[in-house]
């Protein structure tokens, strides 16, 4: 509790908050501007601010009136920054991002939940994941509003550093010393091979893996990298007679290799109650186990900590049944 009004206070004393009172700018007036620069468009912002379009015009030209400047260039379709606000747009996210961050801690001390909690997720992830935490994340926080994304790895990222997110779940690790990582659980890969005859019993031999029946997702999903490393396929020319099949779905995929006689590589909580999946058709690899390490990942800046460790917790606990520990892996980087 000390803690938190310490930073509260450390908050207030900013020059930004100064800087908003001095000047009688209110906090609307900053997220219409923020807005209009993300759309470009007065009539997509004014929507999304939950405004009439006239309204929205009025309330920017009284802001740049108390500014003494011109913010935007109306003349261009879409609508662009002048030159001043370019310089000031960067100040104003770093205002919005502390007031979130104010109202983010009052409802911490308060013990209370009603902010909006903006999760990415990857595609490779999140039809198997989402099912088995979003019941229980809803229905224990009912004033929480949650806004799921299902993107790549690098949209992710991007957004993560707009503070248009506040927490990716996804392949770790990633090399960047902005974000904040922690490691969830190791999901294994398995061994789907729809051939009819299978001379594997138990154990499946990376070596032994038919690359030309091999089918992996395109390259914007990291999850294709990692089957590429786990294949030794440095060169694209070694898949000669392989198809890479351009989609971010899992479900296609297998849908396309029971077709065709196909072989891929699934991480484990796609094979779960999947009815497209025939479980015959599933191996082990034989050991070092091949793993991606999923985890969460924030900005340096995130302050949202209670609901982080809430979202941690359930996901680690709905994992739980379904992940065995293996004495020897091998963790696949993403990238």
């Amino acid at each position: 509790m000390e803690g938190q009004i310490k930073l509260i206070l450390s908050l207030i004393k900013t020059n930004y908050f100064i800087l908003l009172l001095i000047m009688s700018i209110s906090i609307h007036q900053i997220k219409y501007v923020l807005q209009l620069e993300k759309s470009g468009n007065f009539s997509e912002a004014a929507e999304a601010c939950y405004i009439t379009q006239s309204t929205l015009s009025i309330m920017i030209k009284k802001l740049e009136s108390q500014l003494g400047m011109q913010l935007f260039d109306r003349d261009v379709k879409p609508i662009k920054l002048t030159q001043e606000g370019e310089k000031i747009i960067e100040q104003f996210k770093i205002i919005n991002n502390d007031y979130e961050n104010l109202l983010e801690i009052v409802e911490q001390t308060k013990g209370e939940y009603h902010s909006t909690f903006k999760i990415g997720i990857i595609p490779t992830l999140a039809p198997f994941l989402l099912p088995l935490i979003l019941h229980n994340l809803v229905n224990n926080h009912p004033h929480l509003k949650l806004n799921v994304h299902e993107i790549t790895t690098h949209e992710i990222l991007h957004l993560l550093k707009l503070k248009e997110l506040d927490v990716g779940i996804l392949s770790l690790p990633i090399e960047n010393p902005n974000f904040i990582q922690t490691s969830l659980f190791k999901e294994e890969f398995l061994i789907y091979d729809a051939r009819e005859q299978h001379k594997f019993k138990k154990k499946y031999k990376v070596k032994d893996i038919d690359i030309s029946r091999l089918l992996i997702l395109e390259e914007s999903h990291c999850i294709t990298s990692q089957i590429e490393k786990i294949c030794i396929l440095k060169k694209k020319q070694e898949m000669s007679g392989s198809l890479v099949f351009k989609t971010g779905s899992i479900l296609s995929l297998v849908e396309l290799v029971n077709i065709n006689k196909g072989i891929t590589l699934l991480p484990k909580l796609s094979t779960i109650k999947n009815n497209l999946i025939n479980q015959e058709w599933l191996y082990p690899i034989e050991s070092p186990t091949p793993v991606r390490d999923i985890g969460l990942i924030t900005h340096k800046n995130f302050t949202k900590r209670k609901l982080f460790i809430i979202l941690k917790e359930e996901i680690m606990r709905s994992v739980k049944p379904f992940m065995t520990k293996k004495r020897k892996v091998d963790v696949i980087k993403p990238f």
